[in-house]
């Protein structure tokens, strides 16, 4: 009851995420009357947890990444934030970033806790922000022209064209649907893969790991959001920015769908990179700023006529106010819930230069000269442990700075395989990995890093290979798994 309590914060996010977003992905259908709501409710709620559970993973690594969330106590408080900023902002009709909100949140927790905040990912996120509607936009101009050249070529009948373009509205819809679930997901269920205790579940349609169990609840949660209360937001993405024909209606929907496919398929990644081309990160980005930029786009292409541009204020206005308020809404909850309720909504993380990790980064070529004043000092937290190496360590480099902070990290590890027993059990491990964890059972490290060495020494199948676009996600997949388990075998002082 309790796990259920804790997750019924995520649930609520899902809940408003859907509300909010649906907007993105039929609004246009609906508010140029070519789908009725109920259609458009149905179609985006099927493939919302379609999208979830069988690309949900790809998008939810980036954003863990930003802050580690380690107790599902904060983990509630952090959805819970960004579930009432995006709550507010849905009641004044305001479509807003859910992917901004819940950046804001885990950015107060991170504040709250002490813990350093990986600016290579939040650079990496932001970004996505910038870029998101100018792709969109560009991508929108492109199609609109390509259908409109083709449409001049081809004579169609309207009653033939007004039914392929109502059939193509929904077809598209399902796809934007299956995105906006494929990479909002993280969002919604993100922070708590690796709190959660759920176990593999075998079902007549094969095994559910622990974090697809996760995505489908959270991807109901969100379809629940756009059966009951996404209306009013499709109508203001749909009608209240610039009037749109049913052929751009259809082309803003295909446009911002394609966008928040190319940050969301780690199949596509791995296909860019096979063929020497450059990879697009798999990040969770906003659908609301994907869809405004698609409509500014086709508003530009028709001379700016009808813009709404006091609207369009008023929705990035949505989108400065919604992460500031669920960063403020989360480090304030966080204080009350452990403070007054006495729960317990992070676990504290130490760092120290230990004499073998002194001897690990000498072999990695990374020394500085007040090295031998940190031996065995602890630090109660990675933000005092920065802080302390760069006013005393200034010739280090940024990422001999992040190296050091990595490898100084303790956990605490025993490894107990009843822990782990369903996923043993159940093959979410090779054999060779399986032997290895097996082979180490029993055994105690400080650090991640001897884990990790342990495990690589047993079976190559841990060992991490040169970086490249080719092997960036078996990495990825080997690091994520090497983190779950020593999660999972983490012994709290």
């Amino acid at each position: 009851m309790s796990v259920l309590f804790f997750l019924s914060s995520g649930i609520f996010l899902g809940w408003s995420h859907g509300a909010n977003n649906a907007g993105n992905v039929f609004g246009t259908a609906i508010g140029s009357q070519m789908v009725k709501f109920r259609t458009a409710a149905i179609v985006t709620s099927i493939f919302l947890v379609l999208g979830s559970v069988i690309s949900g993973a790809g998008a939810s690594m980036t954003l863990g990444k930003l802050g580690s969330v380690n107790e599902i106590a904060g983990a509630f408080i952090v959805t819970l934030a960004t579930a009432l900023a995006i709550f507010i902002m849905t009641r004044f009709n305001l479509p807003v970033s859910t992917s901004q909100s819940v950046v804001g949140a885990i950015i107060g927790w991170n504040l709250f806790s002490g813990s350093m905040t990986d600016f290579n990912s939040l650079v990496k996120i932001v970004s996505s922000w910038i870029v998101t509607p100018f792709i969109t936009g560009i991508f929108a101009v492109l199609l609109y022209l390509l259908m409109r050249f083709y449409l001049n070529r081809v004579k169609i009948h309207l009653l033939y064209l007004d039914f392929w373009n109502r059939i193509g509205l929904i077809v598209v819809g399902g796809f934007g649907a299956y995105s906006l679930g494929a990479n909002n997901i993280a969002n919604v269920m993100g922070v708590f893969v690796t709190v959660a205790p759920f176990h593999p579940l075998e079902t007549p349609f094969g095994m559910l790991t622990g974090t697809e169990q996760l995505f489908i609840l959270g991807g109901m949660a969100m379809a629940s959001g756009v059966l009951t209360y996404s209306y009013k937001v499709m109508k203001t993405v749909g009608k209240s920015i610039i009037p749109l024909t049913p052929i751009s209606a259809l082309v803003v929907v295909l446009s911002s769908s394609t966008v928040l496919f190319l940050f969301s398929s780690q199949n596509l990644e791995l296909f860019l990179a096979s063929h020497g081309l450059p990879t697009i990160p798999l990040v969770p980005v906003s659908s609301a700023q994907a869809v405004i930029g698609a409509l500014i786009g086709i508003g530009l292409l028709q001379g700016g006529r009808g813009m709404d541009i006091k609207q369009l204020g008023k929705i990035a206005s949505g989108w400065l106010t919604a992460p500031l308020m669920a960063c403020l809404i989360c480090f304030i909850s966080l204080y009350f819930f452990q403070n007054v309720f006495s729960q317990k909504v992070y676990r504290n993380v130490n760092y120290s230069i230990s004499s073998d990790v002194s001897r690990k980064l000498i072999a990695e070529g990374i020394h500085f000269n007040s090295m031998d004043e940190f031996i065995n000092v602890r630090f109660m937290n990675s933000v005092d442990f920065r802080s302390a190496l760069q006013r005393n360590a200034s010739d280090l480099s940024k990422r001999e700075l992040l190296r050091i902070i990595e490898i100084s990290e303790m956990r605490n590890i025993t490894v107990d395989t009843d822990k782990i027993r369903y996923e043993l059990a159940e093959g979410l491990f090779s054999a060779s990995q399986v032997a290895a964890i097996n082979a180490v059972s029993g055994r105690s490290y400080k650090y991640i890093w001897e884990f990790r060495e342990d495990l690589e020494y047993f079976s190559d199948e841990w060992k991490l290979v040169e970086d490249s676009p080719l092997t960036r996600k078996r990495n990825r997949d080997i690091a994520g798994r090497v983190d779950y388990l020593a999660k999972k075998f983490w012994v709290t002082e």
